[in-house]
């Protein structure tokens, strides 16, 4: 079965219409291209906080989880519990890092997208680092973010985005982990009446797939979640996008080329053929769930469908090209029924979400124009600020 639905579009510039004529097929949920160029300096002085970028060790640290017999550490662009003028923030923006953890760079990116928007005195910034042990962490640590240490809750470089559990510290997982941060965030900033839980691609495959999973927000506070270039999704149904030409499907490879991400293709939702067995499988589907989540697809689902849930993609993050991180994209089986590329698998997911997730919502697709795959280039442009920030 393909279903196929239209898509209302919002554009700018001629540019920038011409790139999105090619995406009329691909879904009703919005698909906004904001054309301004990204902004290089901050609009205003940063106000008085306790941590201004860089991120340092200075402004790192820890909580420990109830229950949990381990540490998790964050920065903070104030110190927790400090007392300030009132009135104390209104708001906090949880910025989760990507495959490499580099929570130091996450933390910069959205404490700069604040500043450019003139709402640090009433945001604080928090960006958790989920730690790895050293030895394994060759290929999944950045310079500058300090090491994991005794008594730090600990995951491997691929199970923390996919809610596995810590292996040490009871084995909490990484889902209940961030649950647990909310929690500490509005405990020690308590005028916190929002709070945004925003991933950039390893980080947004967590925030994505956790969403479903989340414990409900604290009495009082708002909970959002932004999504920002994932290299997977997780889907609820079997179904997958399927490229077509002429009413036929056709393979991805045919439809690249031009400004259009999908070239001269649109985009209908079926049950992908000639793929493997797992692609339904979790972390590609609610097959085979994890019982350590605690909730079944069914609740899962409905949960992910009501919730507060923004979309940001790079415009460039839809190819292999230098910028989009390709090396450390999932190219199996299961990841490719979803689409070749993040921006492709995107916008295949926004039909996804619109036709049969949650139609009712109308969420939308940010596309952040002249990004690839870079939180310091989408966080804070100014095409973000409004899913960030949750403002028009």
């Amino acid at each position: 079965m393909l279903a196929a639905v239209s898509m209302t579009v919002r554009s700018t510039t001629a540019r920038f219409r011409t790139t999105l004529r090619a995406l009329a097929c691909v879904c009703g949920l919005g698909v906004i291209a904001s054309a301004g160029a990204q902004e290089k300096t901050a609009d205003a002085a940063t106000p008085a906080a306790d941590c201004g970028a860089p991120a340092s060790t200075a402004c790192f640290f820890a909580f420990t989880p109830a229950g949990a017999g381990g540490q998790l550490h964050y920065y903070a662009s104030r110190t927790p519990g400090a007392a300030f003028a009132a009135p104390g923030p209104a708001a906090a923006l949880i910025a989760m890092h990507g495959h490499s953890r580099d929570g130091n760079k996450t933390f910069d990116a959205a404490l700069l997208a604040l500043q450019r928007a003139g709402a640090v005195d009433r945001t604080v910034v928090i960006a958790p680092v989920f730690q790895v042990a050293t030895a394994e962490a060759a290929k999944c640590h950045t310079a500058g973010v300090p090491e994991a240490q005794a008594g730090d809750l600990q995951w491997t470089c691929a199970s923390w985005p996919e809610g596995g559990r810590a292996r040490n510290g009871n084995r909490l997982t990484s889902f209940a982990v961030l649950d647990a941060l909310v929690a500490e965030v509005v405990q020690r900033w308590p005028s916190v009446k929002m709070v945004t839980i925003a991933g950039f691609s390893a980080g947004a495959q967590m925030v994505q797939h956790a969403i479903g999973f989340a414990a409900d927000a604290p009495p009082g506070v708002a909970l959002r979640y932004v999504v920002a270039d994932p290299g997977t999704w997780l889907y609820f149904d079997d179904v997958r996008p399927v490229p077509m030409r002429n009413g036929l499907p056709v393979d991805w490879s045919t439809c690249q080329g031009g400004v259009g991400f999908i070239g001269d293709c649109s985009l209908q939702l079926g049950e992908p053929g000639g793929v493997c067995a797992k692609v339904n499988r979790w972390k590609y589907g609610t097959d085979s769930l994890p019982e350590s989540l605690g909730r079944g697809a069914a609740e899962a689902r409905a949960r992910y469908a009501a919730a507060d849930i923004s979309y940001l993609e790079g415009d460039l993050d839809s190819s292999d090209a230098r910028g989009t991180a390709y090396k450390v994209l999932d190219t199996s089986c299961a990841a490719n029924a979803q689409g070749p590329y993040r921006l492709q698998r995107g916008l295949g997911y926004g039909l996804y979400d619109h036709t049969l997730l949650a139609p009712a919502k109308q969420r939308q697709i940010t596309i952040v124009p002249s990004c690839a795959h870079d939180v310091s280039c989408v966080f804070p442009s100014a095409a973000a600020r409004a899913a960030l920030l949750g403002g028009p």
